[in-house]
This record gives C-alpha cells, sequence and structure tokens, in this order.
C-alpha cells in the first residue's frame, strides 16, 4: 500500500503505540482487500459491546487507553448491553453492568461520545454525499450508504477503534466507486405499506442475494419509504445478505435512473417481488404456541415517530400480565418521548422504554432463562433474525399485530 508522509509518521510511532498498531492492522486488512492506499475519514461509530467482544475485547480496550490512546476523529458508541438505570429491575447480572460501565470509562477517556445508540443517522450523525466513515453497525453503515451517499464498510469491533485512532481506513469495497454499482435488478411488484413491509422486502431479497459485493437495486416502487422504513430496509437487507448498499431507483442519491445505479453495465440478474410475496414473509416465521412470551420493538432503535404511533396503539390498553413489552431507543429520543408524554403512555399501559440497548446484545439468553422466555414478537425483521441464535422462535409482524400481541399476550397465525 501507499502512505502518505503522515500515515509513514504513525507507523513510526510518532502518534503513540496504540495508533501505531492500529495502522498496522489497517496496513494487513488493506492488504488482504487489494486496496492500494488509506482514505481519511471524518468519524468512527465503535462496535464492540462487552457482550459480543468478551473480556478479551474488553481487554484490547484496556491496553489502548493505558497506552495513552485518543481519538483523532468523533467517535459515537453503538448499543450496549445494559440500560444502567433499569437492569436491576429486569435481572440482569450485576457483572454485565460492571464490564458496561467501564468500556464507557475507557471509551471517554480516548475521547469518544457515549451516544449508545445503533441509529446515529437518527440522532446526531447525518452524513453528507460522499463523506468517507469509519462506521461498525450494519444498520448504520447500509444507511450511510445507500440513503446518504456517504461511503463505509463495516468497521466492526477492533477496526472502529483502530479507525478512530488513525482517522483513516484502507480505502477498498464501499470506498470505491466501482463497488457501489448495482448488481440486482429488483422488480417491486407488491408494493410496502408500512415500515415493517419495508423490512420484509429487506428479508425476500437479503435471503437470496448474501454476499457483501452485491448490490440491488429497486425499481417500480409506487411509495417511497419514510426514514424508518429506510432504516428497517437496510439493517434487514444488512442481516439477511450481509449487503453494504442498495439503491432505490429515483429515490436514493446514487440511482437517479436505473443507468446511473448499474454504472451503464448490465444486471447479473433480476428478482420480481410478485404480490403476495411481502406476505409470505411474515408467514415464514412460524409461532410454536400461541402465546407471546415477548414483543420488543426497537431494533434498529425507534425513532421518536415510531414511539408516538406505539403510543397512540397503546393508549388506554393494557399489556397482557404475561407478556413482557421492551421499546428500546436512544437518550435523545427517550428524552424527547418523556417531554412529549409518549413515554408515560407507553409506560402507563405496561410497556418499558430502555435507553440504550438492543435486546439482542441485553443478555438475552440471561433473560429467557429468568423469565422463561422462548416466543418473540417484534416488527423487526433484522431482531426476528438474529434473535435464533440465542434459542426464542421469533414471530416477525406488522407493528399493530405485534401491539396487538402484547396486549392481548396471543399470537396472530
Amino acid at each position: 500500500m501507499r502512505l502518505t508522509s503522515e500515515e509513514e509518521a504513525i507507523r513510526a510511532g510518532r502518534w503513540g503505540g496504540p495508533a501505531r498498531r492500529a495502522l498496522e492492522m489497517q496496513i494487513a486488512t488493506g492488504r488482504f482487500f487489494g486496496a492500494e492506499q488509506m482514505v481519511s475519514v471524518t468519524s468512527a461509530h465503535l462496535t464492540g459491546d462487552p457482550e459480543s467482544m468478551g473480556d478479551a475485547g474488553l481487554a484490547f480496550v484496556e491496553e489502548l487507553v493505558r497506552e495513552g490512546g485518543r481519538f483523532v476523529v468523533p467517535a459515537t458508541t453503538n448499543s450496549c448491553n445494559v440500560d444502567l438505570a433499569r437492569y436491576r429491575e429486569l435481572g440482569q447480572p450485576e457483572e454485565v453492568a460492571r464490564k458496561e460501565r467501564r468500556l464507557r470509562e475507557l471509551v471517554a477517556a480516548m475521547g469518544g461520545m457515549l451516544l449508545t445508540t445503533c441509529a446515529n443517522y437518527q440522532t446526531v450523525a447525518q452524513p453528507r454525499f460522499g463523506e468517507h466513515l469509519a462506521w461498525g453497525d450494519t444498520g448504520t453503515v447500509i444507511y450511510a450508504n445507500a440513503v446518504c451517499g456517504a461511503r463505509s464498510n463495516f468497521e466492526g469491533g477492533p477496526a472502529s477503534y483502530a479507525a478512530a485512532l488513525t482517522g483513516r481506513v484502507p480505502a477498498y469495497g464501499m470506498h470505491l466507486d466501482a463497488c457501489r454499482r448495482g448488481t440486482h435488478v429488483i422488480e417491486v411488484r407488491d408494493q410496502p405499506r408500512n415500515v415493517s413491509d419495508w423490512g420484509a422486502l429487506g428479508v425476500l431479497v437479503g435471503r437470496r442475494l448474501t454476499n457483501y459485493w452485491l448490490v440491488p437495486v429497486f425499481t417500480g416502487l409506487e411509495v417511497a419509504p419514510d426514514g424508518d422504513g429506510l432504516k428497517h430496509l437496510g439493517a434487514t437487507l444488512a442481516s439477511y445478505g450481509s449487503l453494504a448498499m442498495f439503491h432505490l431507483v429515483g429515490m436514493t442519491p446514487e440511482a437517479r435512473t436505473l443507468e446511473e445505479a448499474l454504472g451503464g453495465q448490465s444486471p447479473r440478474g433480476t428478482i420480481v417481488v410478485e404480490p403476495g410475496a411481502l406476505q409470505a414473509v411474515y408467514r415464514s416465521f412460524e409461532p410454536e404456541k400461541d402465546h407471546a412470551d415477548l414483543v420488543v420493538f426497537g431494533t434498529p432503535h425507534l425513532s421518536i415517530f415510531e414511539i408516538e404511533r406505539l403510543a397512540r396503539l397503546l393508549d388506554g390498553k393494557r399489556v397482557n400480565p404475561e407478556t413482557m413489552l421492551l421499546l428500546t431507543t436512544s437518550a435523545p429520543v427517550q428524552a424527547l418521548a418523556d417531554r412529549l408524554g409518549y413515554a408515560a403512555i407507553i409506560e402507563g399501559a405496561g410497556g418499558r422504554i430502555l435507553e440504550g440497548v438492543c435486546y439482542y446484545i441485553m443478555t438475552p439468553r440471561e433473560m429467557a432463562r429468568r423469565y422463561g422466555l422462548r416466543t418473540i414478537v417484534t416488527d423487526s425483521a433484522k431482531l426476528a433474525n438474529i434473535i435464533m441464535a440465542y434459542g426464542y422462535n421469533p414471530i416477525f409482524r406488522p407493528t399493530a399485530q405485534c401491539v396487538e400481541a402484547a396486549v392481548t399476550g396471543r399470537i396472530e397465525r
């Protein structure tokens, strides 16, 4: 790889040991992917919570701080394992909370911002077109690439810390024009009608295109998704297909036309979303029993508009005493929900709004053992996919049906 004089200085240790080791790791990554040079980034979104990275990951961050590591670009944190104000109420282990507190101390010591959200683009970090980033969460990366026209690969775990320490990443993948061109045309003939339908569309395509280097181009859309629809479409494509980019013809910034989205090339294939296909996606999530043990909203984190809708659907109702209802969101949205009265309605109905966590890293095995949880109902196709690894029976349904399941305790088949 060609290094600039500044990068050579980092490699020589003039920015300290942590930055030097970070750059060496990035050089090795770049060589693996055939990168010819580095590219400067304007921000990093740090992933690697104690639940997923374990003691070894926490020790890695401890060492960075001990040796004087400091972030050189703005760095925000992803979702966390515990809501420090409510974890005891939920019965989560004290040891997990201790590690969470320690990680936050370490990140703050290096200059990081403790945002703790997987939807940073809906709070404080809206990227601009063409901006290079080093973001780690799947949903944040695909949103930045597709919706904003910014550029990032999945910089997970130590890679996101390395980028924050050096202010650069290897120039491969979604940083390059050639990798952002559409590869497959998706002819949409079954129009999404709500937020969860955009997730269902992501399931259908993500199950077919399971390769990071593929880029779907959606055509035939008669409706335009709002920000939450785009959020769920992207997060689901990333979850099911490991995709980092998509185009909506006439809607996203690099797809003013189909020809532009494809970069003047012929598509490798076409997927037709026939009428009824989205309902078939919902039906593919089959409940083992009629009772809903748990209903969860917020993977990715809920926006204030999603919380407002849930408050309307729950107003005057009461959650079934044998069903747990959890909502997860960021601190800024939580504060706004409190101020606008939405939180009072939801909590009054028997739901809980949790700050900073996503359920799939919220010690889900411990939660299942403690409360006897097995069947989880959610309008998040991403959560329905990844929670299976923890032994849950996930049921993906539209938002209104999920609320009904929370109130009645029963699952609509």
